[in-house]
């Protein structure tokens, strides 16, 4: 890895950064900057490439071993310059003492203190004031395995990502944890993808990295303070555009977290309402955070809800057109049928492309196996309000079968578009189909 990682290096342009000396919150923000090409960093980089930062409060116990054996493993794997910062929001016991005692001792330590609790303000304002090109952060029980770092930064400093996250819950991960944060963690991923269309599969892992120069963009849009603020500044990310990557991790719990989950889970909800609130008027300024030549963002929710009724809208015009053609021929179950399935797949890719904003051949065969599986519930819906209709009018005139299966199809409508938008198309990436992108 190491030897991988310098052979990739070629120069970095320190001046397609914007100076990082805070990072305000103000949103939203009008126009943001696009971001330029990414690129690798030098190998002979001499002053910190990374800065890890632990936010604490009250980790009187568990900070000097856990920032020790910290240092002690990037010191002995980590190929470039590093510091590691101690970010104490507001403790109330011997923590920031012990922080200071490390940044005295450990010459790549270092330790701010603040007067609020918060861990996204933590991390807002130590990555403020940081001018490492790779920022980072780990929770300070150190649940995460630390060989999983460099393979978590390793494709920031290369260019190759925007941010990059652990994940607990994909394919090759090592988790020990009770049932009751096991089904929390995946309940909560679960609300994400139904309700914010996601498509990264952690959200709360305490393990994440990222690029300086895409920080300096992003966090001036994140407005939570707390423990929502993971999950906002991944929401704006994807739906800029931009690359996440993922790490799957060995991660062991801890049982003295002193997390307060009822009013976390509480705040948590608020914070996907507000996103969601955003997100649906368009009032998230994520169209120009994307790389210059990366895919386009996302559609707003409102954008996709009048591109898929306007596919909606002629496919229903071609199902009506076909039906009648083929009763004649087929009968009437037969015509539903076939008049289903030939505008299914032509619905599946129409929204493929201009809806949802996939392109290239990546995963249309998956898709169209999907929607297909989706067009069952309208089969089933049409051909059971036929039925019915059959049952209780022995002769109903072809207008009553056309008017009664048109408002079946637009009964399974809303139910078809959360489908696409949750399952058909949630893991895809249009462009390069290696991270995260419009879902």
């Amino acid at each position: 890895m190491t030897k991988a990682l310098r052979c990739a290096a070629t120069d970095f342009e320190e001046s397609d950064r914007v100076p990082s000396d805070r990072f305000p919150v103000r949103h939203p923000v009008r126009h943001p900057v696009r971001h330029p090409v990414r690129l690798p960093l030098p190998a002979d980089h001499t002053e910190p490439v990374l800065d890890v930062v632990v936010p604490v409060f009250n980790e009187e116990t568990d900070l000097e071993p856990s920032v020790r054996r910290l240092h002690a493993h990037l010191r002995e794997t980590f190929p470039y310059p590093f510091r590691i910062t101690v970010a104490d929001n507001a403790s109330t016991d011997a923590s920031p003492r012990i922080a200071a005692r490390l940044a005295a001792e450990l010459p790549e330590a270092t330790w701010i203190r603040l007067d609020e609790k918060g861990r996204g303000r933590a991390l807002r304002t130590a990555w403020s004031g940081s001018k490492a090109p790779v920022l980072a952060y780990l929770d300070v029980d150190l649940s995460t395995e630390l060989n999983a770092l460099l393979p978590l930064v390793a494709p920031l400093i290369s260019g190759h990502s925007d941010i990059a996250i652990g994940t607990r819950l994909a394919r090759g991960s090592r988790v020990t944890r009770g049932p009751r944060r096991e089904i929390i963690s995946r309940c909560y991923n679960a609300l994400l993808r139904s309700t914010l269309a996601v498509g990264f599969s952690d959200a709360q892992c305490g393990f994440k990295a990222v690029r300086r120069d895409v920080a300096e963009r992003l966090l001036p849009l994140v407005e939570d303070s707390d423990w929502f603020f993971d999950t906002e500044l991944l929401v704006i990310a994807e739906r800029a555009g931009l690359r996440i990557h993922e790490v799957p991790v060995d991660w062991v719990d801890d049982p003295d977290s002193r997390v307060d989950l009822v009013s976390t889970a509480v705040a948590d909800l608020r914070g996907i309402a507000r996103i969601g609130r955003s997100l649906a008027r368009g009032t998230l300024p994520t169209a120009r955070l994307g790389r210059a030549f990366g895919t386009a963002p996302p559609a707003s929710l409102t954008a996709q809800l009048l591109r898929f009724g306007a596919v909606g809208a002629l496919s229903t015009i071609g199902y009506v057109l076909l039906y009648a053609a083929l009763r004649p021929v087929t009968g009437p179950q037969g015509a539903n049928a076939w008049a289903l399935l030939v505008c299914a797949v032509a619905n599946t890719a129409a929204n493929r492309r201009l809806t949802f904003g996939l392109r290239g051949r990546g995963g249309v065969l998956r898709h169209q196996v999907k929607g297909l599986a989706v067009l069952g519930l309208g089969l089933a819906l049409t051909s059971g309000s036929l039925a019915a209709l059959h049952h209780w009018t022995h002769t109903p005139g072809r207008a009553t079968e056309i008017v009664v299966l048109v408002t079946a199809n637009l009964a399974a409508t809303l139910l078809r578009f959360l489908l696409l938008r949750t399952w058909v198309f949630s893991t895809a990436a249009p462009g390069d189909g290696t991270g995260s992108g419009p879902r």
